[in-house]
């Protein structure tokens, strides 16, 4: 079996985690009439009572400040159709086009619900864990919505953009 000997701890594991295959999400929010986003594939359930999902934003990133000022995040479960969404969220020199090219919709905690999502789901922060290079949030889930379209889910792994198959394997 292949070993990753030759690299350095962080850069073994970061070969790793590009095996795990995760579900594309679009995390926002807002703060006064600014929207801010950023793509993750860091989100996890945490609990189903209460409702709480569990988000990891790099402190450097300007949402990480945005939600820790307004404690509320929504995280937008991407469906395959937002692959053009997601590289302009991914781009920081496309940042003043984030908000513009999508159909948005304004949940009731003020922040934006993209019109590619499968599933948003809105937070209100319960608790933050500093960690390393990152904020670890876990979000108390105040509002699901499920539009009723259904779609294909956007999946990430090694470093390509994939979409499940019709059938489920058994």
């Amino acid at each position: 079996m292949p070993h990753l000997d030759n690299h350095s701890p962080a850069d073994a594991y970061r070969a790793g985690m590009r095996r795990l295959a995760a579900g594309v999400c679009l995390i926002t929010s807002h703060r006064g009439d600014v929207f801010g986003g950023m793509i993750a594939t860091a989100v996890t359930s945490v609990s189903s009572d209460p409702p709480t999902l569990l988000i990891c934003v790099n402190r450097n990133a300007s949402l990480f400040e945005m939600i820790q000022e307004t404690g509320r995040f929504c995280v937008n479960v991407l469906a395959a159709s937002a692959v053009p969404i997601v590289e302009q969220f991914s781009s920081s020199a496309r940042r003043g086009e984030r908000f513009t090219t999508d159909e948005w919709t304004t949940l009731a905690s003020g922040s934006p619900m993209s019109a590619h999502a499968l599933v948003a789901f809105d937070c209100q922060v319960a608790k933050v864990v500093d960690w390393q290079t990152h904020g670890i949030f876990l979000g108390e889930v105040c509002e699901v919505l499920c539009p009723d379209s259904v779609a294909a889910p956007l999946l990430y792994m090694d470093q390509r953009f994939h979409q499940l198959g019709e059938l489920p394997i058994l």
